[in-house]
């Protein structure tokens, strides 16, 4: 399993905020998110080789029994439950984080954090584009995360325009459990993150939906490896 980073932080987001855990990232995504904060994973080879006895070697020892996978995009990876399983068998809170672009089951998942992406992601380079469009939003693919796994959904927000095609997708699913919805600004900075989290409070206080703290940009303006 290539490996892009390991690092031992707070979860940023969503119903763990604030939770102390094990992240590790896999390499290789075949999106290409405008505002994603972890363009040097998008590669397949970014990263080195680890097995599962060297990953649990720095997983196990650290003060927490939560681990995220993340990427890149985990679901794209092969192998992946074999690779995870061990965690499970110690008894670790294991989190995925996946855009939901692709349904893999019988993994041993004890939360999968969907975020679908939403038109505010696509790239302004045409080839880049025409490609991330084709891939970026999976309906069955959704359907099935949200029916065979414990899930919660986040959705990135730009500007006000995102709320309805929020809506939108929301209503494309069925059985959607409002009070599993997050929603997100998104920031690179302090301020911008205030200020998208004011826009949307009100929107929350209207549908129930929660709003979704991003620590990671709060207390470290999103600096790698936090």
């Amino acid at each position: 399993m290539v490996i892009n980073e390991i690092f031992y932080s707070l979860q940023g987001e969503g119903a763990f905020a604030g939770t102390p855990s094990v992240f590790v990232r896999l390499s290789g995504c075949p999106l290409r998110c405008r505002w994603c904060d972890t363009q040097y994973a998008w590669s397949e080879s970014a990263g080195r080789e680890y097995s599962a006895e060297e990953l649990k070697e720095k997983v196990l020892p650290q003060p927490t029994r939560h681990l995220v996978v993340t990427g890149g995009e985990p679901m794209v990876v092969d192998g992946l439950g074999e690779f995870i399983r061990p965690f499970a068998e110690a008894g670790m809170h294991i989190t995925i984080e996946t855009s939901g672009i692709r349904f893999v089951g019988d993994l041993p998942c004890d939360l999968m954090s969907i975020s679908p992406r939403l038109s505010n992601s696509t790239p302004t380079e045409p080839g880049s584009a025409d490609e991330h469009e084709k891939q970026r939003l999976n309906p069955p693919a959704l359907q099935k995360l949200i029916d065979n796994y414990n899930y919660q959904l986040k959705f990135v927000v730009d500007s006000p325009v995102d709320l309805d095609e929020i809506a939108g997708c929301i209503e494309q699913l069925k059985n959607v459990n409002p009070y599993k919805v997050y929603l997100m600004p998104q920031a690179r900075t302090r301020r911008e993150l205030l200020d998208k989290s004011q826009m949307l409070a009100d929107f929350c206080l209207q549908t129930g939906f929660s709003l979704s703290q991003r620590l990671q940009i709060m207390l470290w303006e999103g600096r790698r490896g936090k």
